[in-house]
């Protein structure tokens, strides 16, 4: 269908100032530009408790954000990785969108702000992202959640994250997490056979150069394209996974890769829900878009925890 009304608007305003993530900057000048952009969004959603936390990890101490909803608990606990790329975005970038799932999903979010590349290039992302889950299920009671409803989600990059994760925790012997969410995922840097990436190479916001700039300073070697633990598409093994929501948009050039990731692992025999985002770009970005995508995860996440409180979504 064509773009959403919002995301049409918004797009001719940034195709007409060539806008880009990327291009012709340095990784410091492309993450001051992310903070920017974040400065200008909407006052944030209120929430009942937000604390800040910093925890040891194998780089360095990583900082968490832990959102906290209304209600008694514990809580169940959504593990968050916020996208950009694996160069650009903070704690703060998405900040709105864990305040907005913690409160509809009645769940604890706690978002984790792993060091980017080209200072941390492959495999710290998921070494810390793996230490920060580990931390997170086995502190859970100090923060009032519950970590035998433990679920994982990211965008982009978070969303990779996210899979990776999955895959070390089966492997590695836990923690056990129950749900995956997975928003706009990168799942193979390979970057093959995908034909979204070509059909929304440019003008979508996300365009194929930045997505090759993003590559370039996380990787070091081609051989770290096909290292499962930045590919989990390649893992040898999808069995044993948990229940998965892959929820992708129409114009995005990673919009293939997402959903093939989904068939790799309905062909595993794992419940998996691949939900592609008609007339949306890369992330959602637009209230209309992005507060569907929210709601659907909240929903998914809801089901996957068993709350037993009923909300109007």
């Amino acid at each position: 269908m064509p773009l959403d009304p919002q995301t049409h608007t918004i797009l001719k305003r940034l195709n007409a100032i060539d806008f880009t993530l990327t291009r012709d900057m340095t990784p410091e000048q492309a993450r001051n530009r992310q903070r920017a952009l974040t400065r200008m969004a909407a006052p944030p959603e209120p929430i009942a408790q937000i604390e800040n936390r910093s925890i040891p990890g194998p780089a360095g101490d990583i900082p968490l954000r832990i959102y906290t909803p209304g209600g008694a608990g514990p809580f169940p606990l959504l593990v968050y990785f916020h996208g950009g790329g694996g160069v650009i975005g903070d704690l703060d970038t998405e900040d709105g969108h864990c305040r907005h799932l913690a409160n509809l999903a009645e769940c604890l979010v706690v978002s984790v702000g792993y060091h980017l590349a080209p200072e941390y290039k492959f495999p710290v992302g998921p070494q810390e992202c793996y230490a920060a889950t580990q931390w997170i299920a086995a502190h859970a009671a100090s923060f009032n959640g519950d970590p035998s409803r433990l679920a994982i989600g990211g965008m982009s990059a978070g969303g990779n994250l996210a899979a990776v994760i999955t895959h070390m925790a089966r492997d590695r012997g836990g923690p056990a997490i129950v749900f995956q969410l997975l928003l706009s995922p990168l799942t193979d840097f390979r970057l093959e056979n995908i034909p979204s990436l070509d059909t929304y190479a440019e003008g979508y916001f996300l365009t194929k150069e930045d997505i090759l700039w993003f590559m370039k300073h996380c990787l070091t070697t081609e051989e770290d394209k096909v290292n499962p633990l930045a590919s989990p598409a390649l893992a040898p093994d999808f069995s044993r996974l948990p229940p998965t929501l892959i929820i992708t948009a129409e114009y995005d050039p990673l919009r293939d890769d997402g959903e093939r990731y989904g068939e790799y692992l309905k062909r595993a025999g794992i419940p998996v829900t691949v939900s592609r985002r008609a007339g949306a770009i890369h992330g959602f970005v637009v209230p209309n878009q992005l507060d569907q995508a929210l709601a659907e995860s909240a929903t998914a996440l809801r089901a996957a925890f068993g709350n037993g409180r009923h909300r109007d979504l």
